[in-house]
């Protein structure tokens, strides 16, 4: 059986060996199969072809112009904010919750790299999320009834933090 295997390969490779174009022993590197092809003429990358233009040029539609208007909007951006942190009594406890919101995001940040590193609990968190997007989406956005609901609740939630309820 052996044999007849060994027989039926080696005149296999015979008779593929005369459809093979010769190649010399100096290129022996090269794939045989494939002939040799020339160089490609030059054609210029999109690098390249980048390089040839200026800044000025490449950018020319999103240049955007400082404007009179514009300074004064952030001047008065930032007046009216020294306006409302001098008016506020509890600095620190504004202070304290600005930091307290940073070590929150850091925290959470921690969190969310430690469920990234467990294999499986990635795709579990992500196909969690998007049945809640689901639900979401059927629940607030899809009927009529639901947006206005939704509206009613985020302006309920604004008098809410702004402190006018």
């Amino acid at each position: 059986m052996a044999m007849a295997c060994a027989g039926a390969l080696s005149s296999m490779a015979a008779a593929t060996t005369g459809l093979l174009p010769r190649v010399p022993t100096s290129q022996s590197s090269r794939c045989l199969a494939l002939p040799h092809l020339p160089p490609r003429p030059f054609a210029p990358t999109l690098r390249n072809h980048c390089k040839n233009f200026s800044d000025s040029k490449r950018f020319s539609s999103f240049q955007v112009k400082a404007s009179s208007t514009e300074e004064t909007s952030i001047e008065d951006l930032l007046a009216d904010l020294k306006e409302k942190w001098d008016k506020l009594e509890n600095k620190s406890t504004v202070l304290l919750y600005g930091g307290g919101a940073i070590v929150a995001v850091w925290l959470s940040s921690v969190v969310v790299s430690a469920i990234n590193s467990v294999p499986l609990l990635p795709k579990i968190m992500e196909l969690v999320g998007l049945g809640y997007t689901g639900w979401f989406v059927y629940r607030y956005l899809l009927f009529k009834s639901g947006r206005k609901e939704l509206a009613e609740d985020i302006e309920q939630l604004k008098k809410k933090i702004a402190g006018s309820e």
